[in-house]
């Protein structure tokens, strides 16, 4: 990508990025649910009409939709997210604050995946309708059928509960804390990406420079992995950005039956306190996650094909 492709994707970045904010605060504004009375069952006060009213007047939820939006925006361009409702703290500290451990279950989580993923993808395609293809592809055809909390829950049940090896609440953020919400995500994703791979080697195998190359008597295995494997890696990459676009956006429902300090429970909890400051700083900061990630993704095609330099 040259640099004025790279200034198009910044500009549409941020257009996207107004319209997501605009969607997500006329959703916020018509839902039902009362942040203020939310806010203060959450300290444990049941508060009058009068004190509800008043506070809703002090932080201008009384004023029309317009006012409230613009409001909203020119704070946000400013780095001001608002203070989150039930929490009663900076909206982009309680981000912030949740980034470290997101990062630390995607990048295991993605660890995982890749190690199970690779080797068996490869293997099932160079053995491509035989016995131990056939196995692989119905395990990949369990793991796609399982949802994430389903898994969790039998991974909970096996290691936290009969074996007692993990512990059954991972608030803690440390490595036994963490091994089993990234083991939950990366058997999901390892069934999508083993299949994913199959795919993209057999495609790559029945290509003419395979056959020249067995032709000419290099070992195999360096077809394998010196041309057949970086070839097939780019309808891959595609992927993986996408996985860790979502991963570091927070995976809600793992991270809620572990009781996982991430992004995702935050933002189920900003969810039911009908938080709106929360629940639009997540949702944007999700969508940037998404957008850069993309266009991260779609740099790297430059180093990983050297055709797309040639194109260029």
């Amino acid at each position: 990508m040259n640099k004025k492709q790279i200034l198009i994707r910044l500009f549409q970045i941020v257009i996207v990025l107004i319209g997501i904010s605009f969607i997500t605060f006329i959703l916020t504004y018509l839902s039902p649910g009362d942040p203020v009375r939310n806010m203060y069952t959450a300290t444990g006060v049941m508060p009058t009409q009068e004190m509800i009213e008043q506070t809703r007047e002090e932080l201008g939820l009384n004023d029309p939709f317009a006012i409230q939006y613009f409001r909203w925006l020119s704070n946000c361009l400013h780095g001001d997210f608002g203070k989150s409702y039930s929490l009663n703290k900076d909206v982009m500290k309680l981000l912030a604050g949740r980034i470290l451990p997101t990062l630390k279950l995607a990048g295991l989580s993605l660890a995982m995946m890749l190690a199970i993923s690779v080797p068996l993808g490869v293997a099932s395609a160079l053995k491509k309708n035989t016995i131990p293809d056939y196995i692989i592809r119905g395990i990949t055809f369990l793991g796609c059928s399982m949802p994430n909390f389903w898994v969790g829950l039998l991974l909970m049940l096996l290691f936290c509960v009969k074996l007692r090896i993990f512990p059954v609440i991972s608030a803690t953020g440390d490595f036994r804390g963490l091994f089993l919400p990234a083991l939950t995500l990366a058997i999901a994703m390892s069934a999508k990406y083993t299949r994913q791979v199959r795919t993209a080697v057999l495609d790559e195998l029945s290509q003419d420079y395979v056959t020249g190359a067995e032709a000419r008597g290099i070992k195999r295995s360096k077809i394998i992995w010196g041309n057949v494997f970086p070839n097939a890696l780019l309808p891959l990459v595609t992927m993986l950005g996408l996985s860790i676009g979502s991963l570091l956006g927070g995976t809600a429902v793992v991270e809620v039956i572990f009781s996982y300090p991430g992004l995702g429970n935050l933002a189920v909890s900003a969810i039911t306190s009908s938080d709106y400051n929360l629940i639009q700083g997540y949702v944007l900061w999700m969508c940037l996650i998404y957008m850069t990630v993309n266009l991260l993704v779609d740099a790297s095609y430059m180093y990983i094909d050297p055709r797309m330099r040639i194109k260029e």
